[in-house]
């Protein structure tokens, strides 16, 4: 129902305007802060959207705003400038200790043995066979002193070193006009990303921290690193990389996360 069908009817359209607001505002305060941060976004332009139909329930109101959320990403996309370089800092600006940060307790970080380690890579690749740690580390590698922003409001500055994920992308032969790479995670976390993310110069499969073989705590064997993504776009205790046309989503995507998550 629209404004003016409204109207016809002799509803009050203001009235559904505030109450649609009013239900927001309680959604706001009743989930958990990461949903905040999809919900935080809404804009004057997001709520008008909104007044053409009934909210009448937490379902339609989460709807909507899965929709906003959508846009968001299709616009957060189409601003990306794949060669546009994210800051880079010296090592003196490192953050030590820098911060652990899961869904879980660092008392649970998951414990990968190396030995036996094999990365998964299926999809839309031309080189299916599974990569050893050895071989990941033989390839060239490339170290970034950037700034890890995540979606709760802190920020830390760290060192990562590994291999540029374009490099392993062309090396095992994904099809680039694909829209999205997936990974599957050891703690059983799992997130997808944009081919563009993918491909930009900044972005590593991260095999040390700080000079140092990767910690467990920080996402040994590796992480995906992208200081042009938010944190929780960068997953660690990486198993398994695809390349697909259909959306992956990813663990707190699901939960109402923008999928795009630029930072």
């Amino acid at each position: 129902m629209n404004i003016k069908q409204a109207r016809k009817l002799g509803i009050d359209s203001d009235a559904v305007l505030k109450e649609a607001v009013d239900r927001i505002a309680i959604a706001n305060k009743l989930s958990n802060p990461r949903r905040n941060f999809l919900r935080s976004t809404l804009t004057l332009g997001g709520l008008s959207m909104l007044t053409g139909c009934v909210l009448d329930d937490s379902a339609s109101i989460n709807a909507a705003l899965g929709r906003i959320s959508r846009i968001n990403d299709d616009l957060q996309g189409l601003l990306f400038d794949p060669n546009r370089l994210a800051p880079t800092y010296p090592e003196s600006m490192i953050t030590r200790p820098f911060p652990f940060n899961a869904y879980y307790g660092e008392d649970e970080v998951r414990v990968v043995p190396e030995e036996g380690f094999r990365l998964e890579v299926a999809g839309m690749v031309t080189d299916k066979r599974k990569w050893s740690l050895p071989e990941l580390r033989a390839m060239p590698q490339a170290d970034q002193v950037t700034r890890h922003i995540c979606v709760e409001g802190w920020s830390a500055i760290g060192k990562w070193g590994g291999v540029p994920f374009a490099s392993f992308l062309k090396l095992i032969g994904a099809d680039t006009t694909a829209k999205y790479v997936g990974f599957k995670c050891a703690d059983d976390y799992f997130t997808s990303i944009d081919m563009p993310t993918a491909l930009h110069p900044q972005t590593l499969l991260a095999l040390t921290y700080d000079g140092q073989v990767l910690p467990p705590k920080y996402g040994f064997p590796m992480k995906l690193r992208m200081p042009t993504k938010l944190g929780y776009k960068n997953p660690k205790h990486i198993q398994a990389i695809f390349v697909t046309n259909t959306y992956p989503g990813g663990y707190w995507e699901d939960q109402g996360y923008n999928w795009f998550g630029g930072s």
